[in-house]
């Protein structure tokens, strides 16, 4: 097997795979979208389950000046890092992110630290537009659920382990 480690450990090259650490991997995410490239990564993590589900479904993301309530973006947050989160809320220049699957917590961030909004998600085999009616329509209906979120999860993982 042919193998490359830079002694810095940031990198690692197999034959058909290039490992980042995330510091390198978010530079250069950064880089094409500043680019007007748009950049296709896994999702990661339980935190947008159940409109997203880490490990399963990936997300393309593009460049934006336009944000709104409901948009699914990617920032960096302050001592926190990167998260793949929605708007929840907006207040002046600051942006409320809250992840699907969480009951409580929320990050805060500046507009200008949103490195990319999400534009289609590929879910089950197919790309589902994140700006259609019927996905918007859902997240509305799921922000204003917040307080029956923690059972609505238990029931939608519940459902998911027996399929």
């Amino acid at each position: 097997m042919h193998e490359t480690k830079e002694t810095n450990a940031t990198m690692l090259m197999l034959p058909n795979e290039l490992l980042l650490n995330n510091d390198l991997f978010f530079i250069e995410v950064t880089r094409m979208l500043s680019q007007g490239r748009s950049v296709t990564l896994r999702a990661k993590g339980k935190s947008m389950y159940p409109f997203i589900s880490g490990g399963r479904d990936t997300v393309e993301l593009r460049k934006t000046d336009t944000l709104s309530v409901g948009d699914i973006v990617l920032a960096e947050v302050p001592e926190r890092g990167y998260v793949l989160h929605r708007i929840y809320k907006m207040e002046g220049e600051q942006l409320v992110l809250m992840g699907d699957g969480n009951l409580r917590a929320t990050e805060r961030c500046r507009k200008e630290d949103v490195l990319g909004k999400v534009v289609r998600i590929l879910r089950d085999g197919r790309y589902v537009e994140s700006s259609s009616f019927a996905e918007r329509l859902k997240a509305r209906c799921w922000r204003r659920l917040l307080p029956l979120r923690r059972y609505l999860l238990f029931v939608c993982r519940l459902c998911a382990t027996h399929n």
